[in-house]
C-alpha cells in the first residue's frame, strides 16, 4: 500500500448530482473507437482563414500576450459595438457594455449567477442546450421546462406565461437554435417582448448561431429589439463564427445595469480571456466580409447534406439555422434514440446525437440530430454510408 492509499479522502456532497459524463463525449468517443464519420459533437473539422492565425501570431510576437483588461481588450469590444450597431441597429457602449468571455458557455453561467438567488425561477424552453439546467442549478435556482411545440419547434406563448409566476427571475432563449435549427421569426421575438414588458423577468437571448440563418431569412436580434434589448443578456460566439471553437472566446452585450454585476461574477470566475487571440480578432473583424459570407457558406453544406440525405431512408427536418439537422428515422428502426444512435455509430459508422438527451425528461420523437459543419468529402463520407440503411 502507497502512502497516499493509507489516507481517506472525504465525500463531498455533489452539487449536480444528476450530472455524468456528457453525450457527446460517449459518442465522440465511441466515434473514434469505431472509425465511424462523427456527425454528432457541434464543431467543424476545417480550418479557419489562414489570415486570422497570422493576426493572432502577429499580436504574439508583439509581445501582447499579459493580462488584459478585465472587460476585454478596447479593440474588439469597440469592433463588437460596430458591428452589432451596424447588423442590429442597437449601440452598446464598448466601455460599460460589451465583455468579452471565455466562450458562450462561461457567458451564459456568469450571466445566471449574476442575476438569479436561491429559490428564483428560470424558464428553459426544451429540448435546449445542456448547460443551461446545471447553470440554473449551481446558482440555487429552480428550473422551470416549458416545451417547444413538437415537430415544428417553435415557441408556444400561451404555456411560456403559463409557467411564469413571481419567482420568474429569467428566461434562456435560443436562435437560431441548437438543437432542432429552427429560428425564431420577428413576429415572435415580438410576441416575446411584448408577454415579458409587464414583468421584471431578465432574458438571456443565446445567439451563437447569429450568422447562420438560411433561405434569405434575417437573424433577428435581442438587440434589435428596444424593449428587450433593455432586459437581455446577448451572447455571442467567436468560435462559431471563424471556425474556432477550441480558442473558447465569445461575448455579452447588456445594459450598463445589467453588465456590472455580469462583471462583478465574471471577475471572479475566469476574470480575463486570451490577450493575443482577442487582438488577432479585432484586427480580422475589420472586414466583415467573413461573417457576411457565412449563411451562404453554410447553406450550400446544408443543401448538399439535404440533397444527400434525400437519397436515403431518414427524413430530414427542416433546418433554418445553426449548422444542425434533423432526421426522423422511423422509417429505419424503432429503437429509442440513445440506442438507435449507438447503433448507428457501431453498425453503419455514423455518430449521431440522440434528441432525447436534450430533455430531462428523454421525450423520445425518433429524431437524430447531425452536424453539417464538415468538410465536404466528410460529409459524402456519412451520406454513403447513411444510403446503406
Amino acid at each position: 500500500m502507497s502512502t497516499i492509499d493509507a489516507y481517506r479522502t472525504p465525500a463531498i456532497e455533489s452539487r449536480l448530482p444528476k450530472v455524468g459524463t456528457t453525450i457527446f463525449t460517449v459518442m465522440s468517443a465511441l466515434a473514434q473507437e469505431t472509425g465511424a464519420v462523427n456527425l454528432g459533437q457541434g464543431f467543424p473539422d476545417f480550418n479557419c482563414d489562414p489570415a486570422l492565425l497570422k493576426q493572432v501570431s502577429d499580436a504574439m510576437h508583439e509581445g501582447l500576450n499579459q493580462y488584459p483588461p478585465m472587460a476585454g481588450v478596447p479593440q474588439l469590444r469597440q469592433a463588437m459595438s460596430a458591428k452589432i450597431q451596424a447588423l442590429y441597429g442597437r449601440r452598446y457602449d464598448p466601455l460599460t457594455e460589451i465583455t468579452v468571455t471565455a466562450g458562450a458557455t462561461q457567458a451564459i453561467l456568469t450571466a445566471v449567477l449574476a442575476c438569479v438567488h436561491p429559490g428564483d425561477e428560470v424558464i428553459v424552453l426544451e429540448p435546449c442546450y445542456d448547460s443551461y439546467g446545471p447553470n440554473i442549478e449551481l446558482a440555487g435556482g429552480t428550473v422551470v421546462r416549458v416545451p417547444l411545440t413538437p415537430g415544428t419547434f417553435r415557441p408556444d406563448f400561451a404555456r411560456i406565461a403559463a409557467a411564469m409566476s413571481p419567482r420568474t427571475r429569467l428566461l434562456i432563449i435560443n436562435s437560431p437554435h441548437n438543437p432542432s435549427a429552427t429560428v425564431w421569426t420577428a413576429s415572435e421575438m415580438q410576441q416575446l417582448s411584448d408577454l415579458l414588458a409587464p414583468t421584471d423577468v431578465l432574458l438571456i437571448s443565446d445567439e451563437v448561431y447569429e450568422h447562420m440563418v438560411f433561405d434569405g431569412a434575417p437573424h433577428v436580434s435581442a438587440s434589435s429589439l428596444p424593449a428587450l434589448a433593455a432586459r437581455s443578456f446577448v451572447v455571442s460566439s467567436f468560435g462559431k463564427t471563424y471556425h474556432v471553437t477550441g480558442w473558447k472566446v465569445g461575448t455579452v452585450a447588456a445594459p450598463a445595469s445589467l453588465m456590472g454585476e455580469f462583471r462583478k461574477v465574471h471577475q471572479f470566475n475566469v476574470f480575463t480571456v486570451n490577450t493575443p487571440v482577442q487582438h488577432g480578432l479585432a484586427r480580422f473583424m475589420a472586414d466583415p466580409a467573413p461573417y457576411r459570407e457565412l449563411p451562404a457558406f453554410y447553406q450550400r453544406k446544408r443543401d448538399l447534406f439535404r440533397d444527400g440525405l434525400a437519397q436515403t431512408r431518414l427524413r430530414p427536418l427542416v433546418s433554418q439555422g445553426s449548422y444542425f439537422q434533423l432526421v426522423d428515422y422511423s422509417a429505419v428502426s424503432d429503437l429509442p434514440e440513445a440506442d438507435f444512435c449507438l447503433w448507428l455509430t457501431r453498425e453503419v459508422g455514423v455518430a449521431a446525437i440522440p434528441l432525447s438527451v436534450f430533455y430531462e425528461a428523454g421525450f423520445e420523437q425518433r429524431l437524430a440530430r447531425l452536424c453539417f459543419a464538415k468538410q465536404d468529402s466528410t460529409l459524402v463520407s456519412a451520406l454513403e454510408r447513411l444510403r446503406r440503411l
